[in-house]
């Protein structure tokens, strides 16, 4: 299995326990951290936490990536977990003010690739905070639909049909 996933200007790879820090800057930086889970200001805790992520990982039933340009520099994380049936959920994904022009972009269709290709799944879903508008419009351009819904958020279906018919449109931009 491919494990480093690489673009245009970006690449994923697997979370090692010495990405602990940079992991912590975005989680506790309120610019990119309105929309996910709050988390203690405690490195060992990080740590610990991508530890035990590490055993998911190797049951292939998480992985959790760093985004980082070609030169080296991480610049944002995404998570692809709760595998089931024939789909896949991806989040935690956070790009911050060292993102690459189109990492958004690029981002979302190697996680695509990764779990439709990789994984093997043919249908992703995910979900996201009704407030959080850019990623909401990001995701419908791609072609997911709304399936649901609760007080705080959307939950979307996108299948690998979808992805590949509007990738076409962003392939410029990444390739």
């Amino acid at each position: 299995m491919n494990f480093l996933l690489e673009s245009k200007s970006i690449r994923l790879r697997l979370v090692e326990e010495n990405d602990a820090e940079f992991i912590l800057s975005l989680r506790l930086d309120p610019k990119y951290n309105n929309f996910i889970s709050k988390v203690d200001n405690d490195i060992a805790a990080q740590k610990s936490w991508i530890r035990k992520y590490k055993t998911l990982e190797h049951d292939q039933s998480e992985f959790y990536f760093i985004i980082e340009r070609l030169d080296g520099t991480p610049c944002g994380t995404v998570r692809v977990y709760d595998l089931i049936k024939n789909s896949f959920c991806w989040g935690s994904w956070i790009l911050n003010k060292d993102k690459t022009r189109y990492s958004a972009v690029e981002s979302a269709l190697l996680v695509y690739e990764f779990g439709f290709k990789e994984l093997g799944f043919d249908k992703c879903h995910f979900e996201v905070m009704k407030e959080n508008y850019g990623v909401i419009n990001f995701h419908e351009k791609f072609g997911a639909n709304k399936v649901r819904e609760d007080k705080d958020n959307f939950y979307f279906e996108i299948t690998k049909k979808s992805v590949e018919k509007t990738q076409g449109k962003f392939m410029r931009l990444v390739k």
